[in-house]
């Protein structure tokens, strides 16, 4: 009996057409053998399926320079494939994934990722899968905070403390040690994921342990709602209910405007539940101007567009592709900001009605 392929990531992403210099997004599956594309990701059928067998990959990818965070998948019949990710973190996440199927399929293996229970000896008898269903349960599981360090907040996250007190407490483990290793091998599994400088310099073994017990490193669950904000001043109060939706983040961005294509000054207010990014007139006003519906639409980084140039807006650049395929670009101040909004944007189109 044939094997059913094993899903090993999946997400949107801006893929270039065949044909024609043409960006669209596209929702990726990564499968252990191949790569399918489909247009939406309700869609039961993909449009095309790229073979990882010989492939080769290629990050960073400079054919594009007005794109940020592509790679591109050469297959063995030396057929180009370019794929564009939101921000570095993801393409790299990517990259790795990808490259790690092509090996195992070079060698003759199975995909599996980093060997959690050999190297950190963990008993085969522990469920990670069954252990994380358990510590986000909403009565009994770990609470989601909010969290403040460094002049950001940590939205729907939690420590690095809380986590190894709850397996105690929940006699998953028999000490802090123990604690540590099953800690490790969650965030390893990617079910844990690292918030903040403090958890992401563990993760990437700049400490003793990927894991930290500690109360200043903060860490979320792969597939909750975490996004980071910097704090609003006294006199940008977050609104906490306001068109229905909760402010998830707000501030000032340049915006191009459809029709002239001359850039203004917007203040923007990210609300999910439902998923709309308003844009104001920063001097003032309560009606919004416009608004942008996030409901399954595609952010990424971008280089350089035309016109920008003109009128002196070449950094910070990103692109908001919605559902329609229609198509917004924004600045941000800084290359951080840039981040921050790309993320937020990422998690209420996922998770907003």
């Amino acid at each position: 009996m044939e094997r059913e392929p094993k899903k090993i990531r999946e997400g949107y992403l801006v893929k270039k057409g065949s044909m024609f210099n043409t960006w669209k997004p596209m929702w990726v599956v990564l499968l252990d053998d191949g790569i399918e594309f489909y247009k939406k990701k309700i869609d039961n059928s993909p449009k095309g399926m790229i073979p990882l067998k010989g492939s080769s990959i290629n990050s960073p990818c400079q054919d594009f320079g007005k794109r940020m965070f592509v790679f591109k998948l050469t297959t063995a019949k030396q057929q180009d494939h370019f794929f564009q990710a939101a921000y570095l973190e993801e393409r790299d996440a990517w990259v790795r994934d990808i490259k790690a199927a092509i090996q195992c399929i070079e060698g003759g293996q199975r995909f599996a990722r980093k060997s959690t229970r050999k190297s950190i000896r963990l008993p085969e008898t522990i469920n990670l899968s069954a252990l994380y269903l358990s510590m986000k349960d909403s009565n009994k599981g770990i609470k989601e905070l909010k969290l403040e360090k460094d002049k950001k907040v940590f939205n729907h996250c939690f420590t690095g403390s809380c986590v190894i007190d709850w397996l105690v407490s929940n006699n998953a483990i028999r000490n802090r040690k123990e604690g540590l290793m099953l800690a490790s091998s969650l965030l390893n599994e990617g079910y844990l994921q690292p918030a903040g400088d403090t958890s992401k310099n563990g993760a990437e073994g700049l400490t003793d342990t990927p894991f930290l017990d500690l109360s200043d490193a903060y860490y979320y669950f792969a597939d909750s709602g975490f996004f980071c904000e910097g704090n609003s001043s006294d006199d940008d109060v977050v609104l906490k209910e306001e068109f229905r939706g909760i402010v998830v983040k707000q501030g000032c961005l340049l915006k191009q405007g459809h029709r002239r294509k001359n850039w203004k000054v917007r203040k923007f207010v990210l609300r999910e539940d439902p998923a709309y990014l308003h844009y104001y007139d920063p001097a003032g006003g309560e009606d919004p101007l416009g608004a942008i519906y996030l409901r399954g639409c595609v952010v990424t980084a971008v280089e350089d567009i035309p016109d920008a140039k003109k009128h002196d807006v070449d950094t910070n650049l990103f692109e908001i592709i919605t559902a329609n395929e229609v198509h917004y670009f924004l600045q941000a101040a800084t290359p951080v900001e840039r981040t921050e909004w790309i993320k937020a944007i990422q998690v209420v189109c996922r998770t907003g009605k």
